[in-house]
């Protein structure tokens, strides 16, 4: 009975795995088919022959270089910029006592429930008149911080013993100092997480680009891919040919800072 009921559980599992990464799957057999492949109306899973030279045209039939360089500019910057201010405003809220404090963590956090599209509309007005439209700093600096980072590193910095931040303060370091060299190196885990979901979830951000870029040259990869839908036509292969390039930045991040997140993840739990 404890046996069936164990492979029942990996088979459910499996089933949702497979779910799970079946769209990629067949995404990537798109980026590998002709032009043929595509219009023949019938799906297909693996090709007959397997067109590798959808990865050289992508870079030839539209400035996809470009668009690779705009889509690092962007989220790097954005999450360089995250890892400044959202530290920083989190060890205010963690560890500092101020009149309306309570409030004005609340009122940050109540941002979470405002969706995108009812900001868009305010701050695609405040950045025309500013004029950063088509610009890196209007694609950057209206995401320069965010209360979910702002929430995350606050939970992480308050169980840091009072005690420690105290016995520096009394050995002459200034509050700068209690932060940089005390909090930061305390809460590594939870910078790196911080930095992974910034850095992935800007690297795959489409609807603030379409809005605020009006040239090509402009374009990160996401926006930069709707150059392959035409009027009658759409290049299924080519644009799922840059679904993969696009996954693949991510991808290498998260391999390459996961222990750190699991490390963050397991540390969360306990607390």
């Amino acid at each position: 009975m404890k046996l069936m009921k164990t492979a029942s559980i990996y088979l459910l599992l499996m089933l949702c795995v497979a779910l799970c990464i079946f769209p990629f799957l067949y995404m990537f057999s798109l980026s590998l088919q002709s032009d043929a492949d595509i219009l023949s109306g019938v799906p297909i899973l693996v090709p007959e022959m397997l067109q590798f030279s959808n990865y050289v045209d992508i870079w030839q039939k539209a400035p996809f270089a470009r668009f690779t360089l705009n889509s690092f500019i962007i989220a790097g910057g954005i999450t360089f910029l995250h890892l400044i201010f959202d530290p920083l405003i989190g060890y205010v809220f963690a560890k500092m006592d101020f009149p309306g404090k309570r409030f004005m963590f609340v009122a940050i956090l109540s941002t979470l429930m405002i969706p995108f599209f009812i900001r868009m509309i305010p701050l695609y007005v405040l950045t025309a008149r500013m004029g950063w439209l088509n610009t890196y700093q209007g694609l950057i600096v209206p995401f320069a911080m965010s209360a979910y980072g702002i929430f995350l590193m606050r939970q992480f910095i308050r169980p840091i013993p009072d005690e420690l931040i105290d016995a520096a303060r009394l050995d002459g370091c200034s509050e700068l100092g209690v932060y940089w060299r005390i909090v930061l190196p305390q809460v590594r885990p939870a910078l790196v997480t911080l930095a992974l979901l910034t850095f992935v979830f800007q690297w795959n951000e489409f609807l603030w680009p379409l809005v605020a870029v009006s040239t090509t040259e402009m374009r990160p990869i996401t926006t930069g891919l709707t150059l392959f839908n035409q009027e009658y036509f759409t290049q299924w292969n080519l644009t799922a040919t840059g679904g993969v390039i696009l996954f693949i930045p991510s991808l290498l991040l998260f391999l390459a800072t996961q222990r750190y997140f699991v490390r963050s993840v397991m540390l969360a739990g306990m607390k």
